[in-house]
């Protein structure tokens, strides 16, 4: 570089160009230059250093839904099927629900708490996503197990809550149709505990057969009585319209190309609220900030730092 320097500049000329040249001050600038920009790449990545510890308060009601697994639930009077529509349409509540104890009661002739009431929305849709009608031991439907095992989860939410001041509501979604005995006794007992009981009816009046499977899904035939007669399978509303207006609820129906999901959602809105959670957590802090400013100074400082000094 000095020799290519020395053939079109002469020492005395190249002295008098660089007349004034601060060489420090020089490498100051670029030195500001480079660590100005190095300091606003690491800022857009985002570093966290360190824990922010922050409240979080979630105020809702405690919700069951217990979903109708019975045989009948195959239908495909509802597209796709009976089944597969509620479980769609809990899906949407979930996604709409904001601070709300969510649990989910599978039932048909025996009941079983899927899954405790709770928070965490994505751990209660993988217990919604594996619900399926073969997974029960039984293929008829029975209210009363699914009202006693909802007061049984009811009576363990208190204990862990026992400030709460949130309404319970009992969501069922089934077919209406009831193949055990009086339901009465159960639901009195859930409305001795101040729950309400909402129903969501899914299928038509028309009904239709209830389609078999076999293990890989193919249709193998239709579900047929002791006699041999192929099944039709019929929306019960009042059974539960019956269930609604005793559990001092509503009913909603679902029928095909409609929902009756956004419908309870409005309704739930309207009841009290409690507050579920008021916890401190720990999480990384944001640390980009002091390095963009940082960064910007030593920006602003290598473009007015001077290199040449006065003579």
């Amino acid at each position: 570089m000095s020799q290519q320097r020395e053939e079109y500049f002469g020492k005395e000329l190249f002295q008098k160009l660089r007349t004034g040249f601060w060489p420090l001050g020089n490498r100051i600038r670029q030195l500001s230059l480079y660590v100005g920009l190095t300091l606003l790449i690491i800022a857009a990545a985002g570093p966290k250093i360190g824990t922010e510890v922050r409240e979080v308060k979630r105020q809702g009601v405690d919700l069951l839904v217990a979903l109708d697994l019975s045989a009948s639930m195959n239908a495909e009077d509802v597209k796709p099927s009976r089944l597969e529509k509620a479980k769609y349409e809990i899906d949407r509540l979930i996604e709409k629900l904001e601070g709300d104890r969510v649990g989910l009661i599978v039932f048909t002739g025996e009941a079983y708490l899927q899954s405790p009431m709770t928070l965490d929305y994505s751990a209660l849709r993988m217990f919604l996503n594996i619900a399926e009608t073969n997974q029960m031991p039984s293929s008829s439907t029975d209210f009363s197990a699914a009202m006693e095992t909802a007061a049984e989860a009811f009576s363990d939410g208190e204990e862990s809550e026992s400030e709460n001041q949130a309404s319970k509501v009992l969501l069922i979604i089934s077919d209406g149709e009831n193949h055990g005995d009086s339901y009465d006794a159960s639901l009195q007992a859930l409305r001795e505990e101040n729950v309400s009981i909402y129903t969501l009816g899914l299928g038509t009046e028309a009904g239709t057969n209830i389609p078999l499977y076999d293990e890989s899904g193919s249709l193998i035939g239709y579900k047929r009585n002791s006699e041999g007669q192929v099944i039709t399978t019929q929306l019960q509303t009042d059974v539960l319209q019956d269930i609604a207006n005793e559990g001092n609820g509503e009913y909603y129906e679902i029928r095909s190309g409609s929902s009756g999901i956004d419908a309870f959602l409005g309704r739930l809105d309207e009841l009290q609220q409690g507050e579920f959670a008021s916890q401190e957590y720990a999480d990384y802090k944001n640390q980009y900030q002091w390095l963009t400013g940082i960064g910007l100074a030593f920006l602003l400082l290598g473009m007015i730092f001077p290199y040449y000094k006065s003579s």
